[in-house]
C-alpha cells in the first residue's frame, strides 16, 4: 500500500472537567514539516508529540491541534493555595525593595499566577497522558485515511502505465515499415540532388543516418521503467521519491523519442507519453 501525503484525522477524549479534542490534517510537502497548535497546559509533552507523528509519518505537512474545553461542572472545586501566595508576595515585596517604582502585584495577576489555585480536575501528568494515548489512536486513522487516499493514486498511476504501455506496443512493431518509408524519401531525395546514384551509396547514407534515427533503446528503457512503477506501487510503503525519479527519466526517453522522430506515427507517440507522463508526475507529488 502507498500512502498520500493528504490526510485528515480527529478524535475527542472526555476527562473530568472538560473535553480533549485532537486533530491531524495534512498536505504534500517534499519533507516532514510538523506544526503544533497546543494549549499551555500541554507544551511540556510538545516533543513527546512530535516524536509520535514522526514515528508513523515520513513526508507531508502535518498541522496537529490539540484543545481542551472546559465544561461547568458543578462538582469542579477552587481552593486557594495560601503557601504559593505567601511566597508571590514575599518575592514582591523583594522586589518593591529594590526598584520602588514598581507597582505591586494585583490580585487578578496573583489569582492567574499557575499554582495559585487548585482544584480538583484531572491532574497536568494524567492529562498529558491522555493526549499521548489520544495521538496514538488518531495517527491509526490518519494513516488508514492516508492509505485510502494513496489506493486511489496508485490506481491513477497504474491506469496511466497501461495507456503508456500501449502507446509503446503500438509504435515498436510499425517501426521497421517507418524506417523502410524513410529510406524510400530519402533516395528520392538523394536521386533528385545528385542525379544518378548507385544503390550502395543510397544504403551507406541510410545506415549512417539510420543509427541516429534509431528509437529501439529508448522504447526498451521506457517498458524497464514502467515495469519497474509497477514493481514499486505493488510493493508500496515510501515510494514518492522514487516514483519522482523514475518520471524524470521517463520523461527523459520520450524526450529522446521525439528528438529522433523522422514521422508523425512517433512524433505523436512521444507528445502523448508525455502528456501521461506529466499528469503521473502531479499524482506523485502527493505520495509519501
Amino acid at each position: 500500500m502507498i500512502l498520500s501525503m493528504t490526510g485528515f484525522a480527529s478524535a475527542t477524549r472526555d476527562f473530568p472537567g472538560g473535553l480533549l479534542s485532537i486533530e491531524l490534517r495534512a498536505v504534500n510537502h517534499r519533507y516532514l514539516d510538523v506544526q503544533m497548535r497546543l494549549p499551555e497546559e500541554l507544551r511540556v509533552i510538545e516533543a513527546q508529540l512530535r516524536e509520535l507523528i514522526a514515528g508513523r509519518v515520513t513526508r507531508g505537512k502535518v498541522e496537529c491541534r490539540v484543545g481542551i474545553s472546559q465544561n461547568d461542572n458543578d462538582n469542579q472545586q477552587l481552593e486557594l493555595n495560601p503557601d504559593m501566595v505567601q511566597r508571590l508576595l514575599a518575592i514582591s515585596n523583594q522586589v518593591k525593595t529594590i526598584a520602588p517604582q514598581m507597582r505591586e502585584l494585583g490580585m487578578g495577576e496573583l489569582l492567574r499566577w499557575p499554582g495559585v489555585l487548585k482544584s480538583n480536575s484531572l491532574p497536568p501528568e494524567v492529562l498529558q497522558q491522555l493526549c499521548l494515548d489520544g495521538l496514538k489512536v488518531v495517527l491509526e486513522d490518519f494513516r488508514a485515511t492516508r492509505g485510502r487516499e494513496g489506493e486511489k493514486l496508485a490506481q491513477v498511476l497504474r491506469d496511466r502505465l497501461e495507456s503508456m504501455a500501449q502507446i509503446i506496443s503500438d509504435i515498436k512493431p510499425r517501426l521497421p515499415l517507418i524506417l523502410d518509408a524513410y529510406r524510400a524519401k530519402l533516395s528520392a531525395r538523394l536521386q533528385e540532388a545528385l542525379g544518378n546514384v548507385d544503390d550502395d551509396r543510397i544504403k551507406q547514407e541510410f545506415a549512417l543516418f539510420a543509427q541516429k534515427i534509431d528509437v529501439d533503446e529508448e522504447l526498451e528503457r521506457l517498458s524497464t521503467h514502467l515495469s519497474e512503477i509497477r514493481r514499486i506501487l505493488k510493493t508500496g510503503g515510501q515510494v514518492g521519491k522514487r516514483l519522482d525519479f523514475l518520471m524524470q527519466e521517463l520523461n527523459r526517453e520520450a524526450n529522446t523519442l521525439g528528438s529522433k522522430s523522422v514521422a508523425t506515427e512517433t512524433t505523436q507517440a512521444s507528445v502523448e507519453l508525455k502528456v501521461l507522463i506529466e499528469q503521473m508526475r502531479e499524482q506523485i507529488q502527493n505520495v509519501e
